[in-house]
């Protein structure tokens, strides 16, 4: 199967029709015709299909969600891409190191390339979701770059190593799905309060750490169903005591 097929590009609340339609351009020209938007505004317009002159296929075949877990719950590897530094440092490539870890994890299943809104770029929640992050370097006089050109730049980068023989997977594992991986931060999260570790009250810097620490691991399903029964078993000792100290 070529892997190619198997990235999606994500664009979440975009706002001009025109980048649109300007992204589906720059992903067709690169071999890549899966594009997802999340809670778009209106793009189905003129400016649009101008912008996205022959690839007016792409641009009417967007699959449009309403959330980024419907976008992205199958993927089972997630790059987003980032303009600025964060409090909390993330694992940080180049586009073309980039590319070549969505080409590896394409072989496996779905992936995605997320590019957040077109002034505040992803949210911190949205880079929870995401293993690695890619920054593009630019002049210092100017470094903003326009939604498309980011698109243009990493679709390049994936279509150039995407034409070279590819090697196999680093592991034989099935990496777990991002719905999985949820799942499981949400049991954890359930966890950590009842043995009073997190304060439900300000769960997010832990939580956000946390995140970062099994994302660079990048769980496969096995370790997954392993972690989750492990919590499991700590909720059924915690019940076992919470009704032995009431007898």
């Amino acid at each position: 199967m070529n892997p190619l097929q198997s990235i999606r590009t994500v664009l979440i609340r975009p706002t001009h029709a025109g980048n649109v339609g300007g992204a589906a351009r720059a992903l067709k020209n690169m071999g890549l015709e899966q594009l997802y938007l999340v809670a778009p505004a209106e793009y189905r317009n003129g400016e649009a299909l101008a912008r996205a002159a022959d690839a007016r296929d792409v641009l009417e075949s967007a699959v449009v969600c309403p959330s980024l877990d419907e976008a992205i719950g199958d993927c089972r590897f997630v790059l987003g891409t980032t303009a600025r530094a964060r409090r909390i440092e993330w694992p940080t490539v180049d586009p073309r190191e980039g590319a070549a870890r969505v080409l590896e994890q394409a072989q496996r299943g779905p992936v995605a390339l997320l590019f957040g809104q077109e002034r505040s770029g992803l949210t911190n929640v949205e880079l929870d979701r995401c293993n690695v992050l890619v920054y593009i370097p630019a002049s210092t006089v100017y470094p903003s770059l326009n939604l498309v050109c980011a698109v243009q730049v990493l679709a390049y980068e994936i279509f150039r190593l995407g034409s070279e023989p590819m090697p196999p997977p680093a592991s034989a594992e099935v990496p777990a799905t991002d719905a999985e991986v949820t799942h499981f931060y949400r049991h954890l999260e359930e966890v950590l309060v009842q043995i009073a570790f997190l304060d439900p009250a300000n769960p997010r810097l832990l939580q956000r750490r946390l995140r970062r620490l099994f994302n660079r691991v990048q769980l496969d399903q096995n370790e997954v169903n392993i972690l989750r029964g492990i919590l499991t078993q700590i909720q059924l000792t915690l019940r076992k005591l919470d009704r032995n100290g009431k007898e």
